[in-house]
Formats: C-alpha cells, sequence, structure tokens
C-alpha cells in the first residue's frame, strides 16, 4: 500500500487551507515545509504549536520535514547551518515525522563537482551524525546545480556516507533538468537507497514542469518497478505548476488538484493501491 502525501504550501500559505484541500483529495499526510509563508525551520514554538492544532483538527500526519538544510552555496558557512539542523531535527521529533529530507550544496557553474566532493561527504556526514539517537532518516534530494544533482553523484553521496539514517527521495523531474532519463540511466542503481518518492515530471527539450506521466520522467516504468520491487512507503505531490523559486515553488488549489487526480489516475490505471 502506498501513501500520498504532499508540499501543500504550494497550495496556499495558510495551513487551514492546506490541510482542508488534502482532505479533500484524500490526503492524509502533509511533508511540511511552510505555514503562513514562514519556512518550517524558522516557525517559533508558539507556531508549531499552531501548526499541531491544525494538523489534529484535519486529522493530517507529517510524512516529512521539507526542510532547506543543504540549500547553501558550498563555500558558505557550514558550522552555523549545521546549527540549523538541530532545529529540523527538533521539529521532526515534535511534528513525529520520520524523514527530513536535505539537499547537498549549491556549486558554481565554473568549478567541477569533484573539486568539493570530499567537503560535501564532510558536511553530509556530520549532518548525518548529528541526527545519531534521534528517530529520523534524512532524506538526499536530487536537486538542480548541488553536488548530487545526478545518478553518479548521488550514489556516490549515499554509498560514502553510508549509513542507515540517510537515505535517496527520488525527483524524477529535477533529473530530467538535468539532462538525466531518471529510470533508465538511474534507477537499477539508487533503488536500493530509495525511500521516499517526490512526484513531479518535466519535458526533456524545455524543462518545463508537467503533471506526473506528461513528461519525459518515465514515471509510468518507475511505479511499474516500484511495485514490482515490493515498495512500501509515500508518494509526495510536488507539482510545481505555477511559480518557484530557490525554496520551493506555488501551484495554487485547483492545479495541485489536478496533478493529484493526473497522478492517482495513474495508479489506477496500473492497478496500484494508495492511501
Amino acid at each position: 500500500m502506498w501513501t500520498l502525501s504532499g508540499f501543500a504550501d504550494e497550495i496556499d500559505p495558510d495551513l487551514a487551507t492546506q490541510c482542508q484541500v488534502l482532505r479533500e483529495l484524500d490526503i492524509t499526510h502533509i511533508e511540511l515545509r511552510s505555514a503562513w509563508d514562514v519556512n518550517v525551520l524558522d516557525l517559533s514554538d508558539e507556531q508549531l504549536s499552531e501548526v499541531e492544532s491544525v494538523l489534529t483538527a484535519y486529522s493530517i500526519s507529517v510524512s516529512s520535514i521539507g526542510s532547506p538544510i543543504g540549500k547553501i552555496d558550498i563555500e558558505d558557512d557550514f558550522e552555523a547551518h549545521l546549527r540549523r539542523m538541530d532545529r529540523a531535527l527538533t521539529v521532526a521529533e515534535r511534528l513525529s515525522a520520520p524523514y527530513i529530507r536535505l539537499f547537498s550544496f549549491f556549486l558554481r557553474d565554473d568549478e567541477a563537482p569533484a573539486d568539493h566532493r570530499d567537503e560535501v561527504i564532510r558536511r553530509m556526514r556530520a549532518l548525518v551524525d548529528a541526527a545519531a539517537g534521534h528517530d529520523v532518516v534524512l532524506l538526499h534530494e536530487n536537486e538542480k546545480d548541488i553536488y548530487g544533482d545526478v545518478p553518479d553523484r548521488v550514489l556516490d553521496l549515499v554509498e560514502s556516507v553510508d549509513s542507515p539514517q540517510f537515505k535517496l527521495a527520488w525527483d524524477a523531474a529535477n533529473y530530467v533538468q538535468c539532462g538525466v532519463r531518471p529510470f533508465t540511466e538511474g534507477y537499477d542503481r539508487l533503488r536500493p537507497h530509495l525511500a521516499y518518492i517526490q512526484i513531479k515530471d518535466a519535458l526533456a527539450a524545455t524543462g518545463e514542469v508537467v503533471p506526473a506521466g506528461e513528461g519525459d520522467g518515465e514515471v509510468r516504468r518507475t511505479i511499474r518497478a516500484l511495485r514490482a520491487d515490493g515498495f512500501d512507503g509515500f508518494f509526495s505531490m510536488e507539482p510545481h505548476l505555477g511559480s518557484t523559486h530557490s525554496l520551493g515553488g506555488f501551484t495554487g488549489a485547483d492545479l495541485f488538484a489536478h496533478a493529484t487526480k493526473t497522478f492517482t489516475a495513474l495508479l489506477d490505471s496500473e492497478g496500484i493501491e494508495y492511501v
């Protein structure tokens, strides 16, 4: 049984509105990235109390903390960022989130990724070390322009860190936008480390983000393989059908619903059960 979740801040800044739309779509989980236009790691303790109340009122659970950890330049101060990781762990524990999403640092266009490999791995190990003793798994997402943006470097990261608390989130659209055919070039090698699936797709010719199954992200082949492999986890709607920015995107309620229904229709056509 697969479980649907979503970056509901793409629906509306207001958390209650986010949850209402999720419930209308029969989605019982949220990947919490922001509420009231405040990043999840910048929410005060009082705001977190309100988050808890709203989630309880709508019977919504948190699948993952959609943190911005690792979305800084590789040459930026890491110690300050490592302290921010402490807040991510606190928020995850308070909201009973089993996962925290993170990234592997932006690189300059004029520098070879290999030049920063050792520092990236050092930083990722430090983040995983910070999570020791916490009941949470860190998920690396293959964002564009970071060290781990293509399958070769993603595999290098997860194998080098080599921790049960460090797994992969799969984002087909981001791979497409990096010139990768996700399933063809990455699935077999990365599947042993996959724990979480982000749902969006993209066109290879233009990079335009489109609903799942309507682009070049090989989504249908991927879900068939995941079913055959016995995958049991979260599929998080991240439509990005409206505006985008460095920390996320905005879609609106109608397009979010359209993207969700397009994906669930794909699941239905494959006879895949989900909640």
